[in-house]
């Protein structure tokens, strides 16, 4: 077998991992990072792309005085009922650092714009990526080549090299083979969560949640299973954020998805929220908007039903509809909603969907920019017919409906949806340094985690605190990974 020697083994290739892998080399160790898909990206990729941060340029523009203490005393009130299973020691890590890391981004190239306001922060802190999440992985890849890290796509991590009790490298599957790659100072896990493992999400959540499937397929929970061969453990294995409803993506990139993460078309996009009106932009912003995000549940409060590709309602729509979805032919479903709601469904305050702090999508935002997703018929007999559904079944169901009968078309059917698990809070218990701790809760010699492999019991409800998360604890295991401390 092959043998490699470096100083820093990175294990994944997303955000967290390609800022543990920059840190690292920038501290002047000889760093590889180790990703097992074809190109990096990761979850990072996938996401809306939002970093919450205090004291940012964006703040300060418009006047607001912020500090990391206030958003680590605001952060507990998206956790709810769950705020005493928070880590509030990495809670005051990631708040603390994330003003720093924020600028760093900026400085790799990425753009923002913003702050959005998003209770309960007391002050908008809230900053969406321009123009896409791809922006992320362009810059900080660039970055990572530039100071000299060794990446390489398509290895597989299989094993862990131990001796004496500590880490001295890794196995890893390429299609040469086996290959080793020793570390003289340190392993960096930054391979995401384990949305995407039946395994894990049995274990930790249950059997119905394991059929649920993830946003990211290739989150398979690679670190967290082979740390805990090690000893390791998984704390809030049963949180995640879903099972929910989510639109399907569009066969095609949409525009958005397809803009080059360039940084003057990032400044032009920042330039052009900021100063054109409104009449002008939001079509563009729609494009961004009708992808594949979730509908909004106001929709079968207000009488919309739930319908799998036969026609059939399938249980209460008020009643976790996104748990028994997967048990449905192909795991899709469509929302059937009558003339009136989709009347309601035109204007504020109902909207069909919304990316936090962009804007919300109606009814006719979906009839043009998804029609993909939008069917409409005059009858019921006619939808059912686009559909390829039963129309004596469709009908059935829009009589019963759980708030009341669908009333008089046209009758618009949106979807297909599907259910999924967005991400999971499921991480490695780490101390303050990032290293993994063992089964006697001391740490595993020359192994760290970040991101969420490394999320050690820290809640990261509310948008952008696990982007936040994986750039911060990223770049930090990989300052100590580097240093051998």
């Amino acid at each position: 077998m092959n043998v490699l020697e470096f100083d820093v083994v990175v294990v994944g290739g997303g955000g967290s991992g390609l800022a543990a892998a920059i840190e690292a080399q920038t501290q002047g160790a000889r760093v590889l990072l180790l990703e097992k898909n074809d190109q990096l990206g990761g979850s990072t990729a996938w996401s809306i792309g939002s970093v919450t941060s205090t004291g940012t340029p964006h703040q300060r523009r418009i006047g607001i005085v912020d500090n990391p203490l206030d958003h680590w005393a605001d952060m507990p009130g998206f956790a709810g009922n769950l705020a005493d299973r928070d880590n509030a020691e990495l809670r005051r890590i990631l708040c603390e650092e994330i003003p720093e890391t924020f600028q760093w981004l900026l400085d790799s190239g990425v753009r923002f714009m913003g702050p959005m306001p998003e209770p309960p922060h007391r002050l908008p802190r809230m900053h969406n990526v321009l123009p896409n999440s791809r922006s992320f992985i362009y810059h900080l890849s660039r970055r990572a080549r530039r100071v000299g890290v060794d990446i390489r796509t398509g290895h597989q991590l299989t094993q862990i090299i131990m001796q004496e009790g500590r880490v001295l490298g890794v196995e890893a599957k390429h299609a040469s083979g086996l290959q080793r790659f020793n570390a003289r100072r340190g392993v960096v896990l930054a391979a995401g969560d384990f949305t995407s493992s039946e395994e894990f999400k049995a274990r930790f959540m249950g059997a119905q949640e394991a059929k649920v499937e993830a946003v990211n397929m290739t989150a398979t929970g690679d670190g967290q299973r082979i740390a805990e061969s090690l000893g390791a453990r998984v704390l809030n294995g049963d949180l995640a954020l879903g099972p929910e409803i989510r639109f399907m993506a569009p066969t095609t990139e949409t525009l958005m998805r397809r803009l080059p993460p360039w940084r003057w078309l990032a400044v032009f996009m920042a330039w052009a929220i900021d100063h054109l009106p409104g009449v002008i932009l939001r079509p563009f912003m729609m494009k961004f908007l009708t992808t594949a995000l979730a509908p909004s549940t106001s929709l079968f409060d207000m009488g919309a039903i739930l319908v799998n590709q036969m026609g059939e309602r399938f249980g209460s729509e008020l009643d976790k509809p996104a748990l028994r979805l997967p048990d449905q032919p192909n795991k899709l479903a469509y929302i059937i909603l009558d003339k009136d709601l989709c009347e309601k469904f035109a204007k504020w305050p109902h909207f069909i969907s919304t990316a936090p702090g962009i804007a919300y999508a109606y009814i006719e935002d979906y009839k043009v920019n998804r029609r993909d997703a939008y069917r409409e018929d005059e009858s019921l007999d006619g939808l059912a017919n686009q559909l390829g559904m039963d129309a004596n079944t469709l009908q059935k169901s829009a009589l019963s409906g759980p708030v009341r009968p669908l009333g008089k078309g046209p009758f618009v059917a949106l979807g297909p949806v599907r259910s999924v698990f967005v991400h999971s809070e499921g991480g490695l218990l780490v101390d303050h340094h990032h290293h993994v701790l063992g089964a006697e809760g001391q740490p595993i010699e020359g192994l760290f985690a970040a991101g969420s492999t490394g999320q050690g019991g820290l809640l990261l409800k509310g948008h952008g605190h696990h982007l936040a998360w994986a750039f911060v604890s990223g770049r930090r295991a990989g300052k100590f990974a580097a240093k051998g401390l």
